[in-house]
């Protein structure tokens, strides 16, 4: 079982004697489109911390990045265990979330930079164009570093008939 071909199990507790799980294709490609995240991590008292913020999807792994001394960078630090969150609106009888859960590692190889730096351009526009310098995006805002999250687990919650919640896990 790979990122391209998880185990999809929908939970019959959240949806609709009618639905079907969900096809992983499908979210990805909703989550590599998606332009807005809402990433969660651990603040090193336990506390929960949530920020929106963008993210690509390249490799079969959501990347954001974030300053060194932003709470995020310095959750990431003593807790690498994310969630990030994204959906198409906030309507009860409509739409489509992704949850994706996994673990956030630095991204430092010039090279990979290099590609996401060129895909976060591609996708943001030319505001969002970073350098790459020393393992870092560098930006006229300051330095950032980067994160990759490959699913550990991810969950689909579609609003409108049928309801469905599927959950997809994932190996490797």
């Amino acid at each position: 079982m790979s990122v391209a071909d998880p185990v999809a199990q929908l939970d019959p507790r959240f949806s609709d004697p009618k639905a079907a799980a969900a096809s992983w294709p499908e979210a990805a490609a909703r989550v590599a489109a998606a332009e807005v995240f809402w990433l969660t991590t651990v603040r090193a008292d336990g506390r929960p911390h949530v920020t929106p913020l963008i993210a690509v999807w390249h490799d079969d792994a959501l990347h954001f990045c974030t300053g060194p001394g932003e709470q995020k960078a310095l959750n990431l630090r003593t807790n690498p265990h994310v969630v990030l969150t994204t959906g198409s609106t906030n309507s009860l009888s409509e739409g489509d979330d992704v949850v994706v859960e996994g673990e956030a590692v630095r991204v430092t190889d010039e090279s990979a930079l290099r590609t996401l730096a060129r895909l976060w351009t591609e996708k943001y526009g030319e505001d969002w164009t970073f350098e790459v310098r020393d393992g870092v995006f560098a930006h006229t805002a300051g330095e950032a570093l980067v994160f990759r999250v490959a699913p550990r687990k991810a969950f689909g919650f579609h609003r409108g008939e049928p309801y469905g919640q599927t959950r997809w896990s994932f190996t490797g």
